[in-house]
């Protein structure tokens, strides 16, 4: 089920950031120097390729909520947009942070002219962000990011989970918003 607002749709599925050959750029859930990482960051940096990290020097440091773009090398995608997600507990105020990282990563898209983007669930692997909360957030922030930008290029925002026991509770969130009025 996709959650529709104005020309664009939101949608989510199980799979593999880096295997979105549909989509203009995907996000990476980034380290402050974006260098290869685990989790996200490491597979991305692994299937773009080397040219992807050599790119990336010329925009790090990054603090948390910031969002750069580069080519996507590699992947078969046209770019990457690198974020730093905040570390929970740590980076406050997570919540607006993590909101931050979503608003600033669609900002590089429209700018950039894009219309469709791929976003991972940015900081809720090492940096320990509970996942439902940050679902929310992420839900909230391209809600009101798409609802504020109505005449911009996006017209497809799709949420790859890598586990399905996290699709599944995305998906959930997803679809109460979708049939909400």
């Amino acid at each position: 089920m996709a959650w529709r607002i104005g020309n664009a749709a939101i949608e989510s599925l199980q799979g593999d950031i880096t295997r979105q050959s549909d989509i203009d750029a995907v996000v990476n859930a980034a380290n402050a120097e974006l260098h290869t990482g685990g989790g996200v960051a490491g597979a991305i940096h692994r299937a773009a390729g080397p040219g992807l990290d050599d790119e990336c020097r010329a925009y790090a440091p990054i603090s948390p909520g910031e969002a750069v773009i580069t080519g996507a090398h590699e992947l078969p995608n046209r770019h990457v947009i690198h974020c730093l997600g905040p570390v929970y507990g740590r980076d406050r105020p997570e919540a607006q942070l993590l909101a931050d990282c979503y608003r600033n990563a669609l900002d590089r898209a429209a700018e950039t002219g894009l219309s469709s983007v791929a976003f991972p669930a940015i900081s809720t692997g090492a940096f320990g962000y509970p996942f439902a909360d940050a679902a929310e957030v992420a839900l909230d922030a391209v809600g009101e990011w798409l609802r504020a930008h109505p005449g911009r290029s996006l017209r497809l925002l799709r949420f790859v989970l890598y586990s399905a026991d996290d699709q599944e509770r995305f998906a959930e969130q997803l679809t109460r918003r979708a049939a909400a009025p």
